[in-house]
This record gives structure tokens, sequence and C-alpha cells, in this order.
């Protein structure tokens, strides 16, 4: 709570600088960087979500209260982030090589279980909870409405899912399965065990697999009903209509939604919406490499080699010993040196690209993507609010030094909002 009283008062007193005419995030205005290929990289995390929505040591109160807030293009965010992170897995069960199709297959059973928090409540929407926390089957939580089945529960008498170990298996508590990210995560494993389901269990092939997939999030079961066409009709097939609308009408990164029913996506009910838009190759049940993460090394170190001077009254003196020293300490020597040498050898012995880099600041670019944005003044707020789940890397820390200090604080928030405002 102390945390949350921090943060508040931070940005509240930045925003209090900004002009009336100026938005955190104008509608129609995609908070990723445009120039990024969103198919090989995704869209970077752009909000800066960690693995929880909220502290972990938050009350249930606060993790629904900070969920409430969040408008519909931070859920729509809030999705990416968690696809981003298991891409290389979603590509291959769902069949799927167009990253932009999934976030829009996603928006698509968002928009069908939650209007993607478009009638203000953001993502904290909860339903079936009437017999108590985790009775019934049906007991649902955020965007996707994860039910409680989807979590590790050692004493549980539902099926267990234990069958995506690609992903994470949050074990069922409160503060898990309220939390908007967690509950994020655990609706897509949820939609990707049934996937495994509608494959091994049922043997379906094609687009039905993940029409089926869709129907097991919903009914808990992913097994072929052709008889059934107004239930296909009312859950998959809708979910993919609404897919469409997202994808071509370019509704993908703004603050629109659409909902059940909804005439704007009345063109796309058609079954082609699944055979032609979004069939693209055979989901698969192989194995998933994982790729070996990126490590940044560290810079080697810039070796200047000189010669010693000592200066005296008379005259000056340059010894033939060598000393090496650091980039910084020998422009400091250069300084102290009132009387020039007569011969000063330097030679470089290796500079590599990396420190050149590490010296180059971009300040108010906090979370390092080359962009100054709200996202960066929210970040650094987080961090002098003591956000735990805010992680802020060692450049970023020199960029966000806005006075040069020597530390990030609350006045370099301020500094950076009236930077976007064009106020300095």
């Amino acid at each position: 709570m102390k945390m949350l009283r921090k943060l508040a008062a931070c940005l509240c007193a930045a925003a209090m600088l900004l002009p009336c005419s100026v938005t955190v995030c104008a509608e129609g205005e995609m908070l990723h960087d445009a120039s990024r290929d969103v198919n090989a990289e995704g869209v970077g995390n752009p909000c800066n979500f960690g693995e929880r929505n909220t502290p972990a040591d938050a009350s249930i109160e606060e993790i629904r209260a900070i969920n409430h807030k969040m408008t519909v293009q931070e859920v729509k965010y809030a999705l990416y982030k968690e696809i981003d992170e298991h891409w290389d897995m979603i590509t291959v069960r769902f069949g799927q090589t167009d990253r932009e199709k999934v976030y829009a297959l996603f928006l698509g059973v968002g928009s069908r279980e939650s209007t993607l928090g478009g009638n203000g409540d953001g993502c904290d929407l909860e339903t079936a909870e009437g017999q108590g926390f985790a009775v019934s089957s049906a007991h649902a939580y955020g965007t996707l409405q994860t039910a409680v089945t989807a979590f590790y529960d050692p004493d549980t008498t539902f099926m267990p899912e234990a069958d995506v170990p690609e992903m994470e298996w949050y074990p069922l508590s409160k503060e898990n399965f309220y939390d908007g990210i967690i509950s994020n995560h655990m609706g897509i494993r949820k939609i990707t065990h049934f996937v495994r389901s509608a494959m091994v269990d049922y043997n379906l092939t094609g687009w039905q697999i993940v029409r089926a997939a869709l129907k097991g999030h919903n009914t808990g079961w992913a097994d072929f009903d052709g008889d059934n066409t107004q239930y296909y009709g009312n859950y998959p097939d809708e979910c993919v209509a609404m897919a469409r609308w997202y994808y071509e009408q370019h509704h993908l990164y703004d603050n629109e939604f659409t909902w059940t029913n909804s005439d704007v996506a009345a063109p796309y009910r058609t079954i082609e919406s699944w055979s032609d838009w979004w069939y693209d190759k055979e989901p698969s049940l192989e194995p998933i490499t994982e790729k070996p993460k990126e490590t940044t090394a560290a810079p080697k170190e810039t070796t200047v080699s000189v010669k010693e001077t000592t200066t005296t009254s008379a005259e000056t003196t340059t010894a033939p010993e060598e000393t090496t020293v650091s980039v910084k300490e020998t422009a400091a020597t250069s300084a102290e040196t009132t009387t020039a040498p007569e011969e000063t050898t330097v030679s470089v012995k290796e500079t590599t690209q990396s420190v050149t880099e590490a010296a180059e600041l971009l300040l108010g670019d906090v979370n390092c993507d080359k962009t100054i944005t709200v996202s960066d003044a929210i970040l650094l707020a987080r961090v002098n609010a003591e956000d735990k789940t805010a992680v802020v890397s060692e450049q970023g820390l020199r960029n966000a030094d806005l006075n040069q200090n020597g530390k990030p604080d609350a006045d370099d928030t301020v500094l950076i909002l009236k930077k976007l405002a064009g106020l300095e």
C-alpha cells in the first residue's frame, strides 16, 4: 500500500505539468515503435508489464482495483505480452505464422468473454463466483475468463491440465487467479491444452483444431459436434469473426473494441473466416526447441598505453614505464597534466562497439527502446515507488538521470513529462 501511494503521488505531481491537450494514450495511436517488425519481434511490451500485473504483496482489493483501471488498449497489449513471450510454441501449436492474426484471435476470444474491458472495467471481470472461491469449475476471471481449472491444484477434483510443459503452470491462489497478467497467461495455456486435446483425443485436423480448442475453452471439451451449428456460431465462430474484424479493420493497437453479435463483424460470420482467413498450416505437437537466451556481453575494456608524465617547475621528465588505465581514467590524467610532455604515445589495443554504445545516452529512454514516451515516465515512477516488478537496465538508469544528479528520481520523471509536453 505504501508503494502504491508513492507511485500515485509521483504520477499525479508529474501530470500537473502537462497541458490539458496532452493525452497519455490517444485513441488510434499504437504504443509500440511503428518501425518494429512485429511478425518477427512482437510489439516489445511497451506498457512494461511484468510477470504479474500487480505487486506480489498487494491485497486482492488492490489487485482488482489496478486491473479495473486498465484501458482497452492496455488490455490488448497485456495479451500481446504473453503471446510474444511464448510465440515459438504458439506458432507451432496453432499452425499460424502471422503473429497479428494470433493477436486478433485472442482479441476475438477476449471480446466474446469480457468485451476487452470496453464496459469500463478493464480486465476486472469475474463470473460464477457465487458458490465461493474455486468451488465451481466455471468460476473464471479476467480478459479471457480463465477458469480456476486452468491452475495447478494438487487437491482439485477437476481434470488437471498438465500437458503444456512449455508454459508455467501457476498454482491456484487468489493472488494468482485475480492477477490480470497471470490470468492471460493461464488462459492462453488453457486454450493450448485444448489444441492438444483436439488432436490427441479427437483426431481433428486443419482449422477444426483451433476451432475445437475454443469450444474446449468454453465448454471443457474439444470434440467436434458437427450437428450443433448454433453452438459454433455462438462461440468459436463468433470469436473468429470478431478477430477478423480487428485484423482487417486495423484495430489491433488502439482503444476500439467490438462485442458479441455486433453489426461490424457481420461480414466475417462465414466459415471462410476459419478455412481461408485463419488457416495457415497444420497445427503440430512437435517438440519446441527453446532458443538460447540472448546475452549481452560485458564491453571489453579499452586499453590505452601512455608514457607517464611528471611535471616539475624546472623541467618535464618523461618516464619510460607504461601505465594501463581505463578510458575514463585516461581522460582525467590528461586534464591534470599542465605541461605538455615532450612526447606522448597513445596506443589503443582494442576498442569495441559496445563501449561506444554504452557511452551514448538517450536521456528519457528508461526502457531502452530508442524512443521517449509516457511509458518511460511510468516505468521510472514505478522504480522510484519501489515497485519490485519494475525492471530497468543499467543503461536505462543512466538514460533516466535527466538532471544528471547521479541518480534517477521523481524530478527526472517530471522532466520526462515536460519534455513530452514540449515544456523544455
